[in-house]
């Protein structure tokens, strides 16, 4: 980055052009030269971007800028987690958007972060504690509990029962995520049938991962997450 830093405004130009470049993450990096702070804000605008890859992308980076901040200044770390969650808070007045899958991924790349706050992110799923009803952002935390499962399954056993209604969603995009969440190798003895069942469902929708999107069946992830039960079975 040049000694002259750039304005809010400018510096939002720059990485949402650094977004979409190839190859990324490595096109984003210029970018954390700069306070952790400084990035927070323009990535937070790009959660609305009308490009689904520089969304998608939004949300990696600030997965990134927030779990540098764990290695820098944890309480700093813990400031942005609290803008998520505040966002998502029917008092802020906001909607949300790109707020839970930025929880997942700042969690998927912090284990200490994923002590702290896996338990909040699976609350809005929860029918008694912070259960949110507008299925896009449901799509959202599924997504975010989905990320975290896949780095850190052990930490949501407890979890797997409130992917119950999910998985019998009437939306293609709430089964499929739902299924995706159950893996690897976690999935509850009681949505195994469920889960049997949605190997025949050839609905699909845009699953995001490995900073790609690519289109996925329901059916697919079902049969992935019930291959991971099996196999993580006869390990044990």
């Amino acid at each position: 980055m040049e000694t002259e830093q750039p304005t809010g405004r400018e510096l939002k130009k720059i990485i949402a052009t650094l977004l979409v470049r190839e190859p990324f993450p490595a096109s984003i990096e210029p970018v954390f030269e700069l306070p952790g702070r400084k990035v927070v804000n323009p990535l937070f605008a790009l959660f609305c971007s009308k490009h689904p890859l520089q969304r998608w992308r939004a949300v990696t980076a600030m997965g990134m800028v927030v779990s540098r901040l764990v290695d820098e200044n944890m309480e700093s770390a813990r400031v942005v987690m609290r803008r998520f969650m505040w966002n998502l808070n029917e008092e802020s007045g906001g909607i949300g958007w790109g707020c839970p899958e930025a929880m997942g991924e700042s969690m998927a790349r912090s284990e200490r972060l994923a002590d702290e706050y896996g338990c909040i992110l699976c609350s809005y799923l929860h029918p008694e504690r912070n259960f949110i009803e507008h299925p896009a952002l449901q799509a959202g935390v599924l997504w975010g509990i989905g990320r975290m499962a896949h780095t850190w399954p052990k930490k949501l056993v407890d979890s797997m029962e409130f992917l119950t209604p999910f998985l019998a969603s009437p939306e293609a995009a709430l089964r499929g995520l739902a299924a995706w969440a159950c893996g690897p190798g976690r999935a509850d003895a009681r949505l195994t049938p469920l889960l049997e069942t949605l190997t025949a469902d050839t609905a699909s929708f845009q699953l995001y991962r490995g900073e790609r999107l690519e289109a996925c069946s329901v059916g697919e992830l079902a049969a992935q997450a019930l291959q991971s039960t099996r196999m993580s079975s006869v390990e044990r």
